[in-house]
């Protein structure tokens, strides 16, 4: 697939690491920094969910960090769920938030989840990021899939990082078009928890964003049951 050519020009192998291995970025210490991960968004009637697990490590062997925040809110009714390497995303965001807040003042209403995915999709364009971006607005809440070959992919659920393959198992079963915000809360939250159990990269509990025309809400806890 051609999307606007970006993903032929750029062919960086290190986009798409080998199966079960993880993104990886080195800091100028020699230290590497990598989220692993498992993240999900998931799509209702009048919300989008987004999730994401904690955990953080250091050359893919040792935790460094048991509350990191890989899903943050970008837009006043949209958010965006990481997977990569640290530094990257950490500069996506705030550039991501930006352009939201500029485009804000300058029309006067809020930039649409179908632009902020094209501005998202050039911004990580060439990065070792892979992130889900997911909102509402006035067509309706939206997930989308986005890597640094430059695809932009609309669905109604998905999953990425490291411990996707175990939460696609939860998300292909208990997805349900017509489930309430809730239910696919809980969906979204048992898809990072399986994850957990399986995939070395990804644990130490979960943040999950309920996202809907009045706002984003985040919240956070080292066990999964308390977000459920």
């Amino acid at each position: 697939m051609d999307h606007d050519g970006r993903r032929d020009r750029l062919n960086h192998d290190w986009l798409r690491p080998p199966e079960g291995e993880q993104y990886h970025s080195t800091a100028p210490n020699g230290v590497t920094y990598s989220t692993g991960t498992t993240i999900v968004g998931v799509t209702t009637d009048d919300a989008a969910i987004l999730a994401a697990d904690q955990r953080m490590s250091l050359g893919g062997r040792f935790t460094a960090n048991k509350n990191a925040q890989k899903v943050e809110q970008v837009h006043p009714t949209g958010a965006i769920a990481i997977s990569g390497s640290v530094g990257p995303a950490q500069r996506l965001i705030q550039s991501l938030r930006t352009e939201a807040n500029l485009y804000g003042v300058r029309r006067g209403e809020p930039m649409s989840l179908r632009a902020l995915s094209q501005t998202t999709g050039h911004l990580v364009s060439g990065l070792p990021v892979a992130p889900l971006l997911a909102g509402v607005d006035q067509t309706g809440p939206q997930v989308y899939e986005l890597d640094g070959g430059g695809s932009v992919l609309r669905d109604d659920y998905a999953a990425g990082g490291s411990g996707m393959q175990v939460a696609y198992g939860v998300l292909e079963r208990r997805f349900d078009p017509d489930a309430s915000t809730e239910s696919a809360r809980r969906t979204a939250v048992d898809a990072i928890a399986a994850a957990s159990e399986r995939d070395t990269a990804s644990g130490n509990g979960v943040h999950v964003a309920t996202i809907t025309a009045e706002g984003v809400d985040i919240d956070g806890a080292d066990d999964p049951e308390e977000v459920r």
